[in-house]
């Protein structure tokens, strides 16, 4: 049975340095299989004030990869990583 890998990207619209994030994302994307979910964390006080002054933050499986901006290496490894168990 194959599961099914998720990145969450927490940001909010507007934040350039999300929407870079995004793209950035998306290239890895391009290359390795996950689901892509993406959280506005100005809709909800609690990740608001959790993430706010950090976004964008990209968390995989739990683990925080990154803030502020996306390493592709980075993400790569990471999903290779939770592919090879």
């Amino acid at each position: 049975m194959t599961r099914v890998v998720v990145v969450t990207l927490y940001g909010k619209p507007g934040c350039h340095l999300c929407e870079d994030a995004l793209a950035a994302v998306e290239r890895v994307r391009a290359e390795r299989t996950f689901e892509l979910e993406q959280v506005d964390v100005s809709l909800d006080p609690v990740l608001n004030r959790r993430y706010g002054e950090r976004i964008p933050v990209l968390e995989l499986g739990g683990e925080e990869l990154s803030e502020y901006y996306v390493d592709e290496a980075v993400l790569r490894e990471a999903l290779d990583r939770v592919n090879s168990r």
